[in-house]
């Protein structure tokens, strides 16, 4: 008897803990995220970023589609703070990625958050979670003139 209420317990504490958790899907601001010395420090100013259709130099040689997924912790920050460092954490491997190869830009940079490709100049998608936010990109990695 003992174990079955015991199982019970623990089913019902499993289901409430289902039912709180969350996950919020939201747009931030490009801008804000790239506007912090820590956004520049990081990001450096060789590699130039273009999100969505926002206008740039003529292609020259395109690389690569690059694709990249990060996560951060979200415990003791609100949701904004840990999805612009998650956005920063993609756009430094994009960066990476681009330097790897030669190239001097990454252009149509659109968010891919569980697979659902959006394209924006001014806003990324970031998925917040009770412990975990995210933020997943893709961008062509080219030479512009």
């Amino acid at each position: 008897m003992k174990l079955a209420s015991s199982l019970s317990i623990l089913t019902l504490s499993l289901c409430a803990f289902n039912a709180s958790a969350r996950d919020n899907i939201q747009d931030y601001s490009i801008a804000d995220a790239l506007a912090s010395a820590q956004a520049k420090d990081i990001l450096g100013t060789d590699i130039k970023f273009y999100f969505g259709d926002q206008p740039h130099g003529a292609i020259v040689k395109k690389f690569v589609e690059s694709r990249t997924n990060k996560k951060t912790n979200g415990a003791n920050k609100s949701d904004k703070e840990a999805c612009e460092w998650a956005f920063l954490s993609t756009m430094k491997t994009l960066r990476e990625k681009a330097q790897s190869l030669g190239a001097n830009a990454v252009v149509n940079i659109r968010s891919n958050y569980r697979n659902n490709l959006t394209s924006s100049a001014t806003t990324f998608k970031c998925g917040s979670g009770m412990l975990v936010s995210g933020v997943a990109l893709v961008g062509d990695v080219v030479e512009i003139k």
